[in-house]
């Protein structure tokens, strides 16, 4: 049961605005019997989708107009100065207000990303946000970070990066001491370009950290680490491939089986195992990118999520709430901020 949770729904983000994200906020009340949801967005299109809420999931609900709306192709910059009336601004304002515990959007993510550094602004020794989502493994699941928030990366913020990763995972898996292993081209030491090289030698530093060393792009599936270190660049062509794989690989298996009656029938005899590997193999079950290091929490799904995919994100938000992650990242930032200071007093 989520205990007295708010967050704040960019009603108008995404393909599909309201037609998704109002059902699956309705839906989300549901699953979750003390949440409490802020609708952000033009009342004119969100009034006529809640004639069959319950009184009680109405008491639970609130309407925020917003007059504008953050366009999936607009430049993140533009969005910062003039979109302040729009409703990706304002659920993002509720969590800097403390009205909400975290906002969830589908909307434009450059523009996400800039406005929520903007309004939430990142955590003491964080440089920049990073995008982090899980990703199937052959034992269940991982998380890669970053995901497309920062095309270019110092080693010092691929360290930042698995710090803020690692406190996530442990809080939202209840993994003690999650594998952080650093996404590269080999697994030896002499391996990548000089960047990864120099925050393998960071990240073996830090004693908080269980760090595996390199991971490659094979190993990220087969399980070898928690938490998967990367560039926004090499990070968003991995999940962009492992999901466009996912795609391929259910509609030749839809194709083969429908061949012939003979394989129509073994399709049959299948499908409970067919079934089982779609929904693990299925990208929008994983629907919901945390965007790490702002002083808030902030979920952003697919654009072109449905109603149970986005249903997803908004669980996802409803769970760091209530693990309070951007605290324990910033406990943590501070406690690796005074060992290294001793240290250096030491030495």
């Amino acid at each position: 049961m989520t205990a007295g949770y708010c967050i704040a729904v960019d009603a108008m983000g995404g393909d599909f605005g309201p037609r998704v994200t109002v059902p699956a906020a309705i839906d989300a009340l549901r699953r979750h019997p003390s949440l409490r949801i802020l609708l952000v967005g033009r009342q004119e299109q969100i009034d006529p989708l809640l004639s069959h809420c319950t009184s009680i999931e109405l008491d639970r609900l609130a309407i925020v107009h917003a007059d504008s709306v953050v366009a999936m192709d607009e430049k993140p910059a533009l969005a910062l100065r003039r979109r302040k009336d729009s409703s990706m601004y304002l659920a993002l304002q509720a969590v800097a207000d403390g009205r909400a515990h975290a906002c969830v959007s589908a909307g434009n993510t450059g523009a996400l990303m800039v406005l929520g550094r903007g309004i939430l602004q990142t955590l003491p020794g964080i440089d920049r946000p990073a995008i982090t989502s899980a990703v199937p493994t052959v034992n269940g699941h991982c998380y890669m970070l970053d995901l497309g928030a920062n095309v270019d990366c110092t080693a010092s913020h691929l360290l930042q990066f698995a710090i803020m990763g690692s406190v996530m995972v442990r809080a939202v898996e209840n993994i003690d001491r999650p594998r952080v292993g650093l996404l590269n081209i080999g697994a030896e030491e002499i391996k990548g370009n000089e960047q990864v090289r120099l925050a393998s030698r960071l990240l073996a530093e830090q004693k908080q950290l269980n760090y595996v060393g390199f991971v490659e792009g094979d190993g990220v599936f087969s399980g070898q680490a928690d938490l998967v270190v990367c560039d926004g660049f090499v990070g968003n062509i991995a999940l962009k491939s492992s999901e466009g794989l996912a795609r391929l690989i259910s509609r030749k298996l839809r194709r083969s089986f429908g061949l012939n009656l003979y394989r129509r029938l073994l399709a049959l005899l299948a499908r409970p195992v067919l079934q089982e590997l779609q929904a693990q193999l299925d990208p929008g079950r994983r629907n919901g990118a945390s965007l790490l290091g702002l002083q808030g929490i902030v979920v952003k799904s697919h654009g072109g999520a449905n109603r149970s995919c986005f249903g997803y994100a908004l669980d996802q938000a409803v769970s760091e709430a209530q693990m309070n992650v951007p605290e324990r990242i910033s406990e943590q930032l501070e406690l690796d901020l005074q060992s290294r200071d001793g240290s250096a007093k030491t030495f």
